[in-house]
């Protein structure tokens, strides 16, 4: 068994070996707590949930890291909005925050730290910094990181120092050494919270945080640090240059980031205004067809949000729970010596192919509904379960759902068959595996063949 993923730092899938034999640890960057979670958070938070269940199914020993930043200007700025406490905003938004997930089945990490409680760590790393020249104070009392001190700065990015520009988050100040110079430790200011240091009372830094929960849960060197695809750049390569300046060792071995979640031609985000909250979406849509909608399609891949792929999402789970119906359905273990279950671990094993994964699942659903197998019924839910799915009774899932949609007309089912070629030709096989995965939902079978893609009703 050897498990593939896709490294953000060498652009290049290679085998994940953890630095202790069996024992994977993880870092992911977790949530700022200022407002609710919406679907692009969800996005992320569902990708690595996935990834850690799959380590462990592998018989590997996994500490799940995510971190909570409870201290940061937006939150400071939306407690002096509802005049009440920081303390009262990241607790209402912490709570809603594992509600919100927990609906999702969204399992939680193994240590949640928060910033706030991690200050001394944060404090040591920045003196550490200091020592090796790496960070100096400026005129107003910041205490700044000297990027251009710091040679293999922009690795993960991929550009050079001068390709750079000051990252998010910051202000271009003019008490900055340089412009991209990034803040470790904010002075003190009027009406905001504020730790005792050696350079006079103040704040952290964002950066800075990450860094130092990721040393202090898990060592300096880390098996797995993720995030979203924004991090990159500046957050992710901020933390390289504070670790390893530091420290002088790798911080992760292996870097990954998810896609983003998109609304039409941008992603889902807060700063942009045309985002959905996690809530407001488990209003409109059950909780497992939001699952299901993130889950069929690759992590790094970008999932576009419409309703009518939702609806999409609804139809092919609702497919699989119609399999499942009329069966006697106790808790069972996979099969792996089965045909089905092989190819499902293969895809995992190879950078958490879920979209493939997934159209193994409407296969067995097809065998279910040829043969009416119990054994391959239960092969069905043992392998969603793995994704976090299927474990609803069926009758439950269906009760209320709409009945199945009529069959897609020859004219539609050809117009998909047309875009998954295209998708292939392009080296889009995120997509292909989708269109398959959806057609499968339907009903549709395509056989792959040297005169091209034919397809037939199941």
């Amino acid at each position: 068994m050897t498990v593939r993923l896709y490294n953000t730092l060498t652009r290049q899938l290679q085998d994940l070996v953890p630095l202790e034999p069996g024992h994977v640890r993880m870092y992911v960057c977790g949530m700022t707590t200022y407002d609710l979670c919406h679907l692009g958070h969800a996005r992320l938070m569902l990708a690595f949930d996935v990834v850690q269940r799959w380590l462990r199914t592998r018989g590997l020993r996994v500490t799940y890291v995510r971190n909570i930043t409870d201290v940061d200007d937006k939150i400071i700025r939306r407690a002096l909005e509802n005049k009440e406490s920081i303390v009262a905003v990241t607790e209402r938004n912490i709570q809603a925050m594992h509600d919100d997930l927990d609906a999702l089945g969204i399992q939680r990490p193994d240590i949640e730290p928060r910033a706030t409680r991690y200050i001394a760590q944060m404090l040591d790393l920045i003196g550490v910094l200091e020592r090796r020249g790496l960070a100096y104070r400026a005129e107003d009392g910041d205490v700044d990181f000297a990027v251009r001190k710091f040679p293999r700065y922009g690795k993960l990015s991929g550009k050079s120092i001068d390709e750079l520009r000051a990252g998010e988050r910051i202000e271009v100040r003019q008490s900055k050494r340089d412009p991209l110079d990034f803040v470790l430790w904010k002075h003190a200011k009027p009406d905001e919270p504020q730790w005792p240091s050696a350079w006079g009372p103040g704040r952290p830094g964002w950066h800075i945080e990450c860094s130092a929960m990721a040393v202090a849960t898990l060592g300096r060197t880390i098996d797995i640090h993720g995030g979203g695809p924004d991090l990159v750049f500046p957050h992710h390569e901020n933390e390289i240059a504070q670790s390893e300046g530091a420290y002088g060792v790798p911080l992760a071995n292996i870097w990954m980031h998810c896609g983003a979640l998109r609304i039409g031609e941008e992603k889902m985000s807060k700063s942009l205004g045309n985002f959905l909250t996690i809530r407001d979406a488990l209003k409109r849509h059950r909780a497992e067809v939001l699952r299901f909608f993130l889950v069929r399609s690759h992590y790094r891949g970008q999932i576009a949000f419409t309703e009518e792929l939702l609806g999409d999402a609804r139809a092919g789970l609702t497919r699989l729970y119609t399999a499942l119906r009329g069966f006697d359905l106790a808790p069972a273990a996979v099969d792996w010596s089965d045909a089905n279950a092989g190819r499902f671990a293969q895809a995992m094993d190879e950078d958490f192919n879920t979209a493939a994964a997934v159209a193994e699942l409407f296969d067995l659903a097809g065998e279910v509904n040829r043969g009416k197998s119990p054994q391959a019924a239960q092969q069905l839910r043992a392998l969603g379960g793995l994704l976090g799915l299927l474990q609803q009774d069926p009758e439950v899932f269906l009760q209320g759902e709409p009945a199945h949609s009529a069959a897609l007309g020859a004219e539609r089912v050809q117009q998909l068959v047309a875009e998954r070629t295209a998708a292939k030709q392009a080296r889009n096989f995120d997509e292909a595996d989708r269109i398959r995965a959806l057609l499968a939902a339907e009903g549709i079978l395509l056989e792959d063949g040297p005169g091209g893609t034919t397809w037939r009703r199941n």
